[in-house]
């Protein structure tokens, strides 16, 4: 997987709006409409860019509880490990999982309707699981940034 300084370009500029066209974003790297979309394909083919989404509002969608939850296992097999990372998938309040090093092992962003649906969601997901050894719950007061955005950086040889 590889991508020169124009895909670098392409992909700053996506990253801040993906809804503009092939048109604009070639204007904006000096590319045709149709080498923009060939590039677009390409990157999307090899995996780099690997979605294209809506940031969506929690409050406005009547999900306004987020929390960050830091989930320790009881124990870690690999087992284990990979029933959780599906348990985490196929839950919707589960916003962003991550299986993280240090004191904990997965961080979860989460988002509830009211403290009832977020008590409803522990006690289903994490007091059935008896390979939950403990969580850590954090109640987001400000999302103060919120997005996708990686910087894009391209080597030195290009």
């Amino acid at each position: 997987m590889g991508y020169d300084r124009i895909d670098a370009r392409i992909l700053e500029i996506i990253q801040k709006n993906n809804r503009l066209t092939s048109d604009v974003i070639g204007e904006m790297v000096g590319l045709s409409a149709t080498a923009c979309q060939r590039r677009l394909k390409k990157l999307r083919a090899e995996g780099i860019i690997e979605a294209d989404v809506s940031v969506v509002s929690p409050k406005a969608v009547g999900r306004p509880i987020q929390m960050l939850l830091l989930v320790s296992l009881e124990r870690e097999s690999a087992e284990i490990v990979d029933r959780f990372k599906k348990a985490i998938k196929s839950s919707p309040e589960v916003v962003n999982g991550f299986y993280i090093t240090g004191d904990a092992d997965f961080l979860l962003y989460i988002t509830a309707s009211s403290m009832e649906d977020y008590e409803q969601f522990t006690r289903r997901f994490f007091y059935s699981n008896p390979n939950i050894k403990g969580v850590k719950t954090m109640v987001v007061v400000d999302r103060v940034k919120v997005g996708f955005a990686i910087p894009v950086e391209v080597s030195s040889s290009d």
